[in-house]
């Protein structure tokens, strides 16, 4: 509804009112609702944002209603598909306790997993979420635009690419919770010259994204128990566009 419309009649009648718009909707339609008194002590109002939380329903606090948010921790693309995608997510429950009480329910009557989240805890959580859902996406985009300058077509680079993708999914579903077991590669083989010749070939701004990712891998390989020495060997090799620097080995 927008800014003088009348509020639906069924609100009137429901006990659970769910804003499911954009982040950037949430608050002028709760603004919306609270100049139109819709929304009553009764009342629980949730909205679906992952970033955000019960205060973007602030317009309705004088209302007395319990305010919350249930976001579900699951990509949709395709509607149709939302209900099975759901059964099994976890979801993240935040608000007043009447509100979390209801999302909980709710969340476990659509199949998912819920888990409580504090409210400022939700930025975050959702900058997680955006890693490991949406930038793995873009990470894959960039993958087969460099096989496309490789010579393949972008059928067939994603043809090749998507059989290595989904082994690397199911190595990451077998870590018992640690990604880190999953991380194979130059970076964690300590493979300088390989890491070398890929920044060669690459663009400056690819280069830059390949060095950033790389230094996080690094961490995951020394928390694997990448011995110092290699691991210096390997930050110098994504440090600068210069060769790496060939360091003396160890003393016994």
């Amino acid at each position: 509804m927008g800014e003088g419309e009348a509020p639906p009649a069924w609100i009137a009648s429901t006990p659970i009112v769910i804003l499911a718009v954009r982040d950037d909707a949430i608050r002028p339609l709760a603004a919306a609702l609270a100049a139109a008194r819709a929304i009553a002590e009764r009342h629980v109002v949730l909205h679906l944002s992952g970033a955000q939380g019960q205060e973007a329903l602030g317009s309705l606090v004088t209302s007395r209603a319990a305010l919350g948010s249930l976001h579900p921790l699951q990509t949709i693309v395709e509607p149709e598909r939302t209900p099975a995608r759901l059964k099994g997510a976890w979801a993240a429950v935040e608000g007043m306790p009447r509100a979390v009480e209801a999302g909980e329910r709710l969340a476990a009557d659509l199949g998912m997993h819920p888990f409580r989240i504090s409210t400022k805890a939700k930025p975050i959580y959702h900058a997680g979420a955006v890693f490991a859902s949406n930038y793995l996406v873009v990470v894959e985009a960039v993958a087969q635009r460099l096989l496309r300058h490789a010579g393949l077509s972008d059928a067939d680079a994603w043809a090749a690419l998507r059989p290595l993708v989904e082994g690397t999914i199911e190595n990451l579903s077998r870590g018992a919770g640690e990604p880190r077991t999953a991380l194979t590669g130059p970076v964690a083989r300590g493979d300088t010259a390989t890491v070398a010749r890929h920044l060669e070939a690459l663009d400056m701004d690819d280069a830059a994204l390949y060095r950033m990712l790389g230094r996080a891998a690094l961490e995951l390989a020394q928390k694997q128990g990448m011995d110092k020495a290699t691991a210096g060997r390997v930050a110098d090799a994504l440090a600068t566009d210069l060769p790496p620097v060939i360091r003396p080995a160890a003393q016994t």
